[in-house]
């Protein structure tokens, strides 16, 4: 049997290690840039490669339009996965395995999956002789799981003219479907928490282990990452958030209210997107590292951590002074990466012509708005004024739990759903 384009595509992606360790070093996205640059190269387009530091590469590409007067549209994804050891895995997570009617491997949901999606619909159009309805640019974005900062946000800051005069753009974790009291929902994303990763550096006294020592650098940053992970935020309702669970509670047949128990509830039979749910509804902050000492019997002078927190529109401040109240006074906290949230109208045309693409092909569908409680390289693209959503629309099998497969051991992803979410591409690039 032939592979389709779009399973080719995402089969060679997947077998290209682009593994990002973050400040370490790793193999970077030169090879699979080169490989998307030829493919477009390929369709008659110019992709223009460029570097941040040797190997992390990302690329654009413009793409003419029907009607050129229109701002550009904004087509993008990142070409970096986080890592995967083979060990935990059942499967080679760069093999790029074919069974049970899925690919399975690092990047199959996030995204090689879906670039190869965007780049299947762009090929079949190209083919077709079917140009979008106004100007696309192209883009493929290094260091995605790391901030941006050698991707995305250097491109912004260093080549802003690529994307010059575009108001829109569209990529990941948008438009994928769950079920809801029996029918299918695609949840089209118009907002992104911000992200603010922290460093945690405790200072005390260095000394003997077998001494009574009343200022441990350990036991003061031991303290302050149990505060803060234990902190419980409490419950705020954005418009897109609101939107989504009053869509819900008419699904459900339940009366609508923002006290706790009713949204449990609500939260509760959203099913497996439950949980990214819940997060979208408070801001968060989760100690995830920590390094100290050199020896078991000498007390360090210096414990340092690191916190993952996110926050909701307009709170970047209020979160950072609760955090540095709850480290207390051995513990400095500083900024290690931060970006900003996203908040953005449902009811514009853009997400218009998306809703139709999606319900042309499965027309019993709903599309409601959310807030991903995580964050895309839209929040770069905001700093220029570009409007970014995640749109990247897989109708799934309602027993996947999709949300769990994110950065997941044996991740993977339905065949059917990369080749229908091609189809709904290919129409929403046409009309969009």
């Amino acid at each position: 049997m032939t592979e389709s384009d779009v399973v080719r595509l995402a089969r060679d992606l997947m077998r290209i290690d682009t593994s990002n360790y973050g400040d370490e070093d790793g193999p970077g996205e030169r090879a699979a840039a080169e490989y998307v640059a030829a493919y477009l190269s390929d369709l008659g387009l110019e992709p223009v490669i460029r570097e941040s530091e040797p190997g992390r590469a990302s690329l654009t590409a413009l793409w003419e339009g029907a009607d050129r007067s229109r701002p550009p549209l904004v087509l993008h994804g990142h070409l970096d996965v986080v890592p995967a050891f083979p060990e935990d895995w059942t499967v080679d997570p760069f093999g790029a395995e074919v069974k049970d009617g899925m690919i399975w491997g690092r990047g199959a949901v996030d995204m090689k999956g879906v670039d190869a999606m965007y780049l299947a619909a762009i090929g079949r159009m190209i083919r077709e002789g079917v140009k979008p309805a106004r100007d696309i640019v192209i883009a493929f974005f290094a260091d995605e799981e790391h901030g941006g900062h050698r991707g995305a946000k250097w491109m912004v800051e260093h080549h802003p003219d690529d994307f010059r005069g575009a108001t829109e753009a569209v990529s990941e974790v948008g438009g994928f479907s769950i079920q809801v009291a029996g029918k299918r929902v695609y949840l089209f994303q118009t907002g992104e928490k911000g992200m603010q990763w922290l460093r945690l550096a405790a200072s005390g006294v260095q000394g003997h282990g077998s001494l009574v020592h009343g200022d441990n650098a350990v036991a003061h940053l031991g303290g302050a990452m149990a505060r803060i992970g234990a902190y419980e935020w409490p419950m705020e309702i954005s418009p897109t958030s609101e939107h989504l669970l009053r869509g819900a509670a008419d699904l459900l047949g339940m009366e609508y209210a923002d006290d706790a128990a009713t949204v449990d509830r609500l939260v509760a039979g959203l099913g497996a997107v439950g949980r990214m749910v819940e997060a979208s509804l408070r801001n968060t902050s989760n100690p995830t590292m920590l390094s100290a000492g050199y020896k078991v019997n000498v007390i360090p002078d210096t414990a340092g951590g690191f916190v993952d927190s996110r926050f909701l529109h307009g709170q970047q401040e209020q979160v950072l002074r609760t955090i540095e109240e709850l480290a207390g006074t051995h513990v400095k906290v500083e900024q290690y990466i931060t970006e900003p949230s996203i908040e953005l109208p449902f009811d514009v045309p853009l997400v218009h012509k998306a809703i139709e693409a999606v319900t042309f092909d499965d027309p019993d569908a709903i599309v409601l708005p959310y807030t991903m409680m995580g964050g895309t390289d839209n929040k770069h693209l905001a700093k220029l004024g570009i409007a970014g959503y995640g749109f990247a629309p897989l109708r799934l099998p309602p027993e996947l739990d999709f949300p769990g497969l994110f950065h997941g051991i044996d991740e993977r992803v339905p065949i059917d759903s990369l080749e229908f979410g091609t189809d709904v591409m290919v129409r929403f690039l046409a009309d969009c």
